[in-house]
């Protein structure tokens, strides 16, 4: 019988967290799928149970087919944000090979809640499989990191006046969205302020936040100097924000398809919001907490709660569970150990 390991096996204290990880990713799909369950069950109360599975079964396929064509262009603009980055250091890269990385990125970000470090972290690997050296590849996600939180910032303001102009602003809109404006103006800080002290352990505060710890590892390889230029980050926030306004484009077209069309700043607000709302509650995927704070936005700019769902429940087949099927085995791929290195690609 194999020994059980030792409460002070260094081996043993790095496994726990993990296990602990692991409990709480399990956890969280349960709760989550519970909560969509929940929605779906109020949605059908409240509405017409028929006319819901009617809205899903008659939906038009060439909205359909338009929401597939501008997710696929999401992934575009996520490799776009790496090749830019690389090129600015000099690192010759095309965007072909870069665009599975784009895939994987924001499937694993839905999988695994980490406001955007899980998805980050992975493409470090994914861009050394491709012959990028570790300090490149490391500037390369700092600068997709703080082009993301400030187009993020930027997409919640954006929302918040559309809210306030419609009329539709409330508390309970603006207490997730001054939650997550800490959250993304604190996190790069957190971030930054780590490559500063990269010969130390990160505070002890901060090694509690999920992922803190493979981003102090990664930070201890991150280049000397500028990572980025007034240029490149104002590029790498224009493709952030564009993959904002591609989301909100996809729940457009599936409002259209279930017959229920609505002009793009309600649609781009609601998606935002929800979007917001499920990054705090930290369930993979946000299940069924995007789809609930979706729904409930969507229906005060005047659609009605069925075909609300029935959009919402579209979307979320299009941008979260059938990525999945390419997802997770480009995620393997991906994380499995890259191949010596013998220069830039």
């Amino acid at each position: 019988m194999t020994p059980s390991p030792s409460p002070d096996d260094p081996k043993s204290a790095e496994a726990a967290p993990g296990a602990a990880g692991g409990t709480a990713r399990r956890l969280g799909w349960v709760t989550g799928v519970l909560l969509l369950g929940a929605v779906v069950l109020v949605v059908t109360h409240l509405g017409e149970e028929r006319e819901l599975v009617r809205l899903v079964h008659q939906a038009q396929p060439l909205w359909l087919l338009a929401a597939v064509a501008l997710q696929a262009l999401t992934y575009v603009c996520a490799a776009a944000v790496w090749q830019r980055a690389l090129v600015y250091r000099g690192v010759a890269t095309r965007l072909q090979p870069l665009v599975p990385l784009g895939l994987v990125k924001l499937f694993t970000d839905q999988v695994v809640p980490s406001a955007g470090v899980s998805g980050t972290l992975l493409v470090v690997r994914g861009l050394e499989r491709r012959r990028v050296s570790r300090s490149d590849a490391v500037a390369a996600i700092l600068t997709d990191l703080a082009g993301y939180y400030i187009a993020c910032l930027l997409a919640t303001l954006a929302a918040l006046a559309v809210l306030w102009r419609h009329g539709t602003l409330s508390l309970a809109t603006l207490l997730p969205a001054a939650a997550v404006c800490v959250l993304v103006l604190g996190l790069p800080l957190a971030i930054f302020g780590l490559r500063r002290q990269t010969a130390r352990h990160p505070p002890r505060w901060l090694e509690r936040l999920p992922g803190a710890r493979d981003v102090a590892a990664v930070l201890r390889e991150a280049p000397a100097g500028t990572l980025f230029g007034p240029r490149l980050l104002a590029e790498t926030v224009l493709l952030q924000l564009a993959i904002f306004v591609l989301d909100a484009l996809t729940l457009a077209a599936t409002l259209r398809a279930v017959a229920s069309p609505l002009g793009f700043w309600p649609v781009f607000a609601s998606f935002v919001m929800a979007a917001l709302v499920s990054t705090l509650a930290w369930v993979p995927g946000g299940v069924g907490t995007f789809d609930g704070a979706c729904v409930a936005l969507l229906h005060l700019h005047g659609v009605s709660v069925e075909a609300a769902l029935a959009a919402t429940l579209l979307l979320r087949g299009l941008t979260f569970w059938l990525p999945m099927i390419p997802g997770f085995p480009l995620a393997r791929r991906e994380a499995a150990p890259s191949p010596p290195q013998s220069g830039h690609s």
